[in-house]
């Protein structure tokens, strides 16, 4: 019996110094080491949550951008609309400009008769507001013509790369 008793001592002590005791040190480092990586995953979260917070609320307000952007540029609508801030619009020379960022950019030159600035400035309030993206570029050049001011400026209009079919379409129609 003693010599069970010194041989499963034994048995013990090996399989706890063998086995047990760099298991439990090796239990205790990753512990460690997943209690680093939850705080850590928390913080990130937290860093997720405010970032989709403001990623929301600046899609929310500015849903029209968005919006404008996906719009496919139709030279006789942007006409159409904006005819009343002119007595004459026309735009002309629809050319792909270089893509920028993933979006297509097209420079239209525009020439146009107005009665008075205050028309031509309630046109920029009105291109702010409308379907597409547009840029007015500068100079604008105006010139007296009688009682009428004539007006000719570019723009570039941005838009997603898909319409590049249907822009291409109407600028051979020219």
């Amino acid at each position: 019996m003693i010599i069970i008793s010194v041989f499963l001592l034994f048995f013990i002590l090996l399989f706890s110094f063998l086995i047990l005791i760099p298991e439990g040190k090796d239990y205790r480092e990753k512990r460690l080491e997943l209690k680093k990586a939850r705080v850590e995953y928390r913080q990130y979260q937290i860093y997720h949550d405010e970032i989709m917070e403001n990623f929301k609320d600046l899609q929310s307000k500015n849903r029209h951008s968005i919006t404008a952007f996906d719009a496919i540029f139709n030279p006789d609508r942007f006409q159409k609309q904006n005819k009343v801030y002119f007595s004459t619009l026309t735009l002309s020379k629809i050319k792909r400009g270089k893509d920028d960022d993933g979006f297509a950019v097209y420079e239209v030159n525009t020439s146009s008769h107005i009665s008075s600035p205050k028309n031509f400035y309630d046109f920029l309030d009105a291109v702010n507001k409308s379907d597409w993206i547009i840029g007015v570029n500068f100079p604008i050049d105006f010139q007296r013509d009688g009682e009428m001011i004539h007006s000719s400026f570019t723009m570039k209009v941005y838009a997603n790369n898909r319409d590049k079919n249907r822009t291409k379409d109407f600028s051979k129609k020219r």
